[in-house]
Order: structure tokens, then C-alpha cells, then sequence
């Protein structure tokens, strides 16, 4: 974590003690002002506002600067957050289910164990976000976005074990930016990683999976016609029961991928001449 991460973790926590001070009788709170100085916010202000709404209504944080807060662990029970910025901010173990994150930027966010399924994300991006707790990147640290919406979405990640399963990743962007890393604000990988995660009936037609590596990841009975999986790295995939008509392999290594019962074959671009064509199954 960051200096500034964690100067501003230490606020969240001396407010915190200020309002319990309070509680017990002192006379009067510590207020060390807001959280992240550029936020609109405080944690202590969005997590109130989440406890207090009534049920079957949704909190309004749409369209706000919400950079650098800690956020951990709070219900945001579907709450509208379309437009705002989370550069930076802290999901762990977050519940963003069923929340509205149209449009939001979700760059350097923290995303352990985050759960978005049946989140809105379209025309989102997640730019080189923290996923895993420690170095050895532990699978089960993955978000989750079942079911979400993750049309046009932009990511340059690393996302192994993330649940995709039913998804909408329609003209979803995965393929990096830049050709090179250290171009730009970003500093940007030279792949995507998403190995073993799940796609199981994900709707992908014309997403851009370009140059990612997705070895042991599923794709059983999902919609991938136009998808592109150009020099992707599919050893040991599964596309059973998928929809790959014209889904363009070429350059793809589809070592001991799994092609059988997949729809479309006949017209998938550059699979019988992809690296290890003759080790494919089908």
C-alpha cells in the first residue's frame, strides 16, 4: 500500500476513535476532516448513508469523486454508483451486488474478494487493480462477477479465478492497451492474466481476448461468435458446448484445449493453423 493509503487508512481509523470517545463520554469528537482530500465522501459518510437506507431502496453516489477511501467490507445493497471514480479505493470483501457501476473507474482499486455479481459495469474500466491478499496469489482472493454486465468493459488485469459464469462480456475490451509496458500514465502489462477462471455460459461475442493467457479457464456452453483470441495462451481451456462461429484463433496456442461438442467450429478463424492445432481436442 501506498504512503498516501496509508495516511489516509490511519484518518478512517483516528475518526473512528474519535466518534467511540465521544460515545463514552468525552466532550467532544476528533475530526481530522475527510478521508481522501479530493474525495466527496468520507468512508464514515457512505457507510452511515448504506445503514440508514430502507430496504428496497438505493443509496445515491452517482457521479461523485470516491478516490483512495476504504470501503472494505460494507454492503453497498445495490446502490447507485454510475459514473464515480474508485481510483484507488479499497473493496475488499465488499458486497457491489446488483450495484449500478455504468461508466465507473475502477483503476488501482482493491477488489479481494470483492463480490459484483449482477453488477452493472458497462463501459467500466479496471486498470491494474490489487486482487490477490499476498504473493502468491491465491485463486479464491478473485472477485466475483457472476451474471454481471460487463459490456465494453476495459481491463488490463490479473484476474485469475475470477467467476464469470453467466456474464454479459459483450465487446468487452481484455487486451492491453499498449504493446509495451511503460507507456502512459499506467504502467501496463504486456498480457492479461486470467487463468482458471470461469466464462461457463458467459455471453462473449465480439469481446477482445487478445494476447491474454486463459490456460485452464472455462468456456463451456458460452456465446464467443466474433470473440478474438489472437496469440492467446488457451492450453487446457474448455470450450465444450461453446458458440466459437467465427471466433478468430489465430496465433492462439490451443494445447490439450477442449473443443468438443463446441458450435461453429467450421467457421472459427485460424484454428486449424493455431500453435499446437494438432493437440487440440475435438
Amino acid at each position: 500500500m501506498t504512503l498516501r493509503g496509508r495516511i489516509k487508512r490511519c484518518r478512517i481509523w483516528l475518526i473512528a476513535a474519535g466518534f467511540a470517545a465521544a460515545g463514552a463520554g468525552q466532550a467532544r469528537a476528533v475530526d481530522l476532516g475527510p478521508v481522501a482530500p479530493d474525495a466527496d465522501f468520507t468512508a464514515f459518510q457512505i457507510t452511515t448513508t448504506l445503514f440508514n437506507t430502507p430496504p428496497g431502496e438505493r443509496a445515491n453516489f452517482a457521479g461523485h469523486d470516491l478516490t483512495y477511501l476504504d470501503l472494505s467490507n460494507l454492503d453497498f445493497k445495490g446502490a447507485l454508483l454510475a459514473r464515480s471514480d474508485f481510483y484507488g479505493t479499497d473493496f475488499t470483501a465488499a458486497n457491489l451486488s446488483g450495484a449500478d457501476l455504468t461508466g465507473t473507474r475502477l483503476d488501482r482499486s482493491v477488489l479481494i474478494r470483492a463480490n459484483l455479481s449482477g453488477a452493472n459495469l458497462t463501459g467500466a474500466t479496471i486498470y491494474r487493480p490489487t486482487i490477490y491478499a499476498d504473493e502468491k496469489s491465491t485463486l479464491s482472493d478473485a472477485p466475483k462477477f457472476s451474471g454481471a454486465n460487463l459490456t465494453s468493459i476495459s481491463v488490463q488485469a490479473d484476474l485469475s479465478g475470477a467467476d464469470f459464469r453467466g456474464a454479459d462480456l459483450t465487446d468487452a475490451n481484455f487486451s492491453p492497451l499498449e504493446a509495451r509496458p511503460g507507456k502512459g500514465t499506467l504502467t501496463t502489462q504486456p498480457s492479461n492474466i486470467l487463468r482458471s477462471c470461469d466464462f461457463s455460459g458467459a455471453r462473449m461475442t465480439n469481446a477482445d481476448m487478445t494476447r491474454a493467457f486463459l490456460t485452464f479457464s472455462r468456456f463451456t456452453g458460452a456465446d464467443v461468435r466474433g470473440a478474438k483470441f489472437n496469440n492467446a495462451d488457451l492450453t487446457k481451456a474448455d470450450f465444450t458446448g461453446a458458440d466459437v462461429s467465427g471466433a478468430d484463433f489465430t496465433g492462439a496456442d490451443v494445447y490439450d484445449t477442449n473443443f468438443v461438442g463446441a458450435r461453429g467450429l467450421e467457421t472459427a478463424i485460424g484454428l486449424d493453423h493455431a500453435v499446437n492445432a494438432d493437440k487440440a481436442r475435438r
